[in-house]
């Protein structure tokens, strides 16, 4: 019987569980961990720095985010045994020796992690976290921690972008669920673009986890199916509103013009109290200061395929609009190119040399310097260097010895120290359209070790 045909039912189901993390994996960091330990290096230790090479186009700046789920990870890793037998079973691991089975069943991360705070602006090249464990330990973690740190820095820099655009005083929902690229995704994508400045999330189970009250409106359908059998649009907002008091309302299912002068109406009459109404079709910017002119104190919601560069030109446009709904293009798009990779080994700084995908060797560290509210400059250095007037350091200890240091931050600190973060940027950087990302210095001694390293590997 092959690993496969033993799977039960249960196991079939393409959901996640923290008992399934160790799985959770690409086969090479098992057939690495493997090699390490069957060269008896398991126990030397390694550290390896999670980077971007280069922002995502039209990106002036990165919002870090998603370590809390990485640390949930690291401290949820372990193998069981029917997960060993059935990694035996693949056939795969048949040459390893039976200290890899032992390894894997005593599993328990025991080294220390490094990460910058949820919610803090990065640009290329600075390490968003920092893993110093024994080899094969750091080693296996770089598929699942770079898929959740990848997803919500992603996402929080979109919710970051679409907050800094939309104001201050706009209500933006995350709207994303049905075009995340995975029921788990959903869960990401809503936590970070709440970390990031969003109000709400119309996902349920997000919202409930999250400790937050779900938002949402209604759907076409409900309006349609209402009108097709009890008559007209009118009656599809009354059997609404009579099971959803002054819930906002879908208006532009038909005639968009048309059905704002029929809900100011009955506001007038007294049938109807509303707390807003939403357009998701058609020349949003036009329709929202038509329907102004007719609900001139009733919030109008947009939604409809939006995104930074949409919000923005429905401003410059002239669009009243008090909140927007943002799905598809905040949880989709461009993949974030976020690396994780060797820097030393048992104290040997290694450093990567192919054409386009160079890194830099050793641990490091960013310094920040902020002056009166406003980003100065940013310095990559050796972990080991000191601090300058006025700078501070942006990498903190978070995991020692395999044990938490601290408890993490709220969601609501985290969406404080993003727009904090933001403000701080030159708007240069802030710019949606050309933005220019901002230089990162590079310490003298980083750059010594590098040319050192760098020789060595030549004269190999």
């Amino acid at each position: 019987m092959t690993s496969t045909q033993s799977l039960t039912t249960d196991d079939r189901r393409l959901n996640v569980s923290p008992a399934d993390y160790s799985l959770l994996t690409d086969l090479y960091q098992l057939t690495m961990a493997a090699c390490y330990i069957g060269e008896g290096l398991e126990q030397q230790q390694a550290s390896f720095e999670l980077f971007v090479r280069k922002l995502p186009d039209r990106f002036g700046y990165l919002i870090a985010m998603g370590l809390e789920q990485a640390i949930e990870y690291i401290e949820n890793l372990r193998f069981s045994q029917e997960q060993i037998e059935t990694l035996k079973g693949t056939g795969i691991f048949s040459q390893v020796s039976d200290r890899f089975w032992e390894t894997l069943a005593e599993m328990r991360f025991s080294g220390n992690v490094w990460a910058v705070p949820e919610g803090t602006a990065v640009f290329a090249n600075e390490p968003l976290l920092r893993v110093e464990a024994p080899l094969w330990q750091a080693q296996l973690l770089e598929t699942y921690v770079l898929n959740v740190i990848n997803t919500q820095s992603l996402i929080a820099t979109r919710a970051a972008r679409i907050r800094d655009v939309a104001g201050e005083r706009a209500l933006l929902l995350e709207f994303g669920t049905r075009r995340a690229f995975s029921p788990q995704a959903s869960l990401f994508a809503a936590r970070a673009s709440i970390a990031a400045g969003f109000n709400s999330t119309s996902n349920v189970l997000a919202a409930f986890k999250l400790g937050r009250k779900p938002t949402g409106t209604m759907a076409h359908s409900l309006v349609q199916a209402l009108r097709a059998m009890e008559g007209s649009e009118s009656h599809a907002f009354t059997a609404f509103h009579h099971h959803f008091p002054g819930a906002p309302l879908l208006i532009d299912t038909y005639d968009t013009v048309a059905a704002a002068r029929q809900i100011a109406h009955r506001l007038e009459t007294g049938e109807m109290d509303l707390h807003g109404v939403r357009i998701d079709s058609g020349d949003i910017a036009a329709l929202s200061k038509e329907v102004r002119s007719i609900l001139p104190d009733i919030p109008i919601f947009a939604s409809g395929d939006l995104d930074e560069w949409e919000i923005a030109r429905l401003l410059a446009d002239g669009a009243v609009i008090d909140g927007y709904g943002v799905g598809t293009k905040l949880v989709s798009g461009e993949a974030l190119n976020g690396v994780y990779k060797l820097v030393e080994v048992d104290g040997v700084p290694v450093m990567k040399k192919s054409s386009g995908k160079q890194t830099y060797p050793g641990r490091k560290q960013v310094f920040r310097r902020i002056d009166n509210g406003q980003w100065v400059g940013d310095r990559l250095t050796l972990s080991d260097e000191a601090a300058k007037d006025g700078e501070k350091p942006l990498l903190e200890l978070v995991v020692k010895d395999g044990k938490i240091l601290k408890p993490l931050d709220s969601l609501e600190s985290i969406s404080k120290r993003t727009t904090a973060n933001v403000a701080m940027l030159p708007r240069d950087a802030r710019n949606i359209h050309e933005p220019k990302p901002l230089e990162v210095s590079v310490s003298a001694a980083l750059d010594d070790l590098t040319d050192k390293v760098s020789q060595a590997l030549s004269n190999l």
